[in-house]
């Protein structure tokens, strides 16, 4: 067991330097995109976007503030297992 979790340690690892090169990438390429004053660019075979998304959500803090007594008839619990490593 032990060897796992060394396993686990070390890809987890490896999974945060990707993680940041592909964030750096990323913000390369969307400095690239800001520079051209583009929200879209193609290169070769590929096409980026990168627009602006609006979404509206519903503030639940609040809602369970203002509205206590709908909070409790519509707020949904749930149970998930954490698995941590120590």
């Amino acid at each position: 067991m032990e060897e796992k979790l060394k396993e686990l340690q070390e890809l987890r690892r490896m999974q945060e330097e990707l993680e940041a090169e592909i964030t750096a990438a990323q913000e390369a390429i969307k400095a690239a995109m800001e520079a051209q004053g583009v929200d879209t660019l193609t290169a070769g075979p590929y096409r980026v976007t990168w627009k602006p998304v609006t979404s509206t959500r519903i503030d639940t803090a609040a809602l369970r503030k203002a509205l206590p007594e709908v909070w409790r008839e519509y707020g949904k619990t749930t149970t998930v297992r954490r698995f941590v490593v120590a």
